[in-house]
């Protein structure tokens, strides 16, 4: 997550929508329904799209630029599709307010967005952005990534907004890069609603964040980062959705170009808002997501690693958060790390929790920062002893000793737990208010995976 304000600021300015929400705005009028000189087996979209579209697995789709989709249309996409980017075009797929995306693939034949390069390589697909009209704190005014100014707000009043649904989709190779620090993820979530449906999806090697999350009230299932060059689960806006059961592996050689930022690359990074936007951090609704059953996988101190690599789990800028029944290992240079005096406040009250979850880091594996409120409200000391008392988790030395089969072999991590491994000995807990409602699963392990049941077989994607 990088936000550029006097970008955001001037792009808003010129909207005229610095003090509205989009809700105010009309949608923008449509467009040549896509577009492009079509073979028998190939389809060039671009341009908007304003009807209904219904595209099946015999033919590819070329996305050809920003593709944009509004005026109540639905984009039907086929189980075994394929939908395809050059470099030369970076196309990405807008799915914009009031518009929908029917992708529903299945584990033998997933939906696929990749490159069409005979080299692929991060960047050569812009990505898939979804435009919602659920609440969010205006911390982002517009959509990051060079999208036209006609598409860019986002938001509104209707937590309950449905923007269709993704299942069994792979995203590859993507992440559009207009500015340096401005650049388009593989899965953006601009304000989507709860009547939305996430399951199943994997982003793959993407020049910038896995999923962002700025604002909405959408939940999750079956979340996978693998190889992302900036954070794998990044929130901010006030988002508040449930996600359960999700994976973040990084590779330790691959981080974008932080530039002179200081910025560094995490497996959790979770913000309210962004300073630079003067917005107090108390501005609401506060980012508050609730999370369970995670595994996420550092860099642990490979040879080779970026120097760009940072924490496991950042927690800062007056975020709340539950992250429950997960294991978080490799961290580079921290584990858990709880930045701003607000977001101190909310995990020395229990407002925040990392709870009933294992924990490894390669240093640091708690760490307090940029707190200005003396006396402190937290230092690394007393948030270690809230993690392993009240909140129940446990803190392991070696990374060995959570005994998953093989989660640092980058190539093809195995995340299951080994025999003995105190991943399937210690219960899972769904007591807490936030835990216990009908969309968690009560399973009984730690972590995203037990050891029989392999949801990401068949559809996902390794060594990449």
């Amino acid at each position: 997550m990088k936000n550029i304000f006097f970008a955001t600021f001037l792009g808003a300015t010129l909207l005229g929508v610095a003090c509205k929400k989009s809700d105010d705005k009309p949608n923008p009028p449509g467009g040549g329904g896509g577009g492009g000189t079509d073979t028998s087996t190939n389809v060039f979209v671009r341009g908007v799209i304003s009807a209904d579209q219904h595209w099946v697995k015999t033919k590819t789709y070329h996305l050809r630029g920003y593709v944009y989709v509004n005026n109540n249309a639905t984009i039907t996409i086929d189980p075994g599709t394929r939908i395809v980017s050059n470099k030369d075009s970076a196309g990405v797929l807008v799915i914009y307010r009031t518009a929908k995306i029917n992708a529903q693939g299945t584990a033998a034949e997933p939906i696929v967005f990749t490159s069409g390069e005979a080299g692929p390589k991060p960047g050569d697909l812009g990505g898939v952005v979804i435009v919602g009209q659920a609440k969010g704190n205006t911390n982002h005014q517009v959509l990051e990534g060079g999208v036209d100014p006609q598409f860019s707000v986002f938001g509104g009043t209707n937590d309950a907004d449905n923007s269709g649904t993704l299942k069994y989709v792979r995203i590859e190779y993507a992440g559009k890069a207009v500015n340096p620090g401005d650049e388009i993820n593989g899965l953006s979530l601009y304000g989507v609603g709860s009547g939305t449906t996430l399951d199943y999806i994997q982003v793959v090697r993407g020049l910038d964040d896995g999923f962002e999350f700025f604002g909405g009230t959408v939940s999750a299932k079956h979340l996978i980062a693998y190889n992302c060059a900036d954070d794998d689960f990044d929130m901010d806006d006030g988002f508040s959705g449930n996600i359960q059961f999700a994976i973040s592996v990084k590779d330790p050689a691959f981080t974008d170009d932080k530039g002179v930022t200081g910025d560094l690359s995490n497996n959790f990074e979770v913000d309210n808002v962004n300073p630079a936007n003067l917005l107090s951090y108390g501005k609401t609704p506060i980012t508050a997501p609730v999370l369970s059953n995670f595994t996420a996988i550092g860099p642990n101190n490979a040879a080779g690693t970026k120097a760009d690599y940072g924490y496991g789990m950042r927690w800062r800028r007056g975020c709340k958060f539950i992250l429950a029944n997960s294991i978080i290992m490799g961290g580079q240079k921290a584990g858990l790390d709880i930045e701003q005096d607000s977001t101190a406040l909310y995990y020395s009250r229990g407002d925040s929790k990392f709870y009933n979850s294992f924990l490894h880091a390669v240093a640091n594996p708690f760490q307090v920062g940029g707190l200005s409120i003396s006396p402190a409200v937290l230092d690394a000391a007393a948030l270690q002893t809230i993690t392993t008392t009240t909140n129940g988790s446990v803190l392991y030395a070696n990374a060995a000793d959570i005994k998953l089969t093989d989660p640092f072999n980058n190539t093809s991590p195995n995340l299951k737990p080994a025999s003995g491994s105190p991943a399937l000995s210690t219960a899972a807990k769904f007591d807490l208010t936030k835990l216990n409602v009908a969309f968690f699963d009560k399973v009984n392990y730690i972590g995203a995976l037990d050891a029989s049941n392999d949801w990401t077989a068949q559809w996902t994607i390794w060594n990449k």
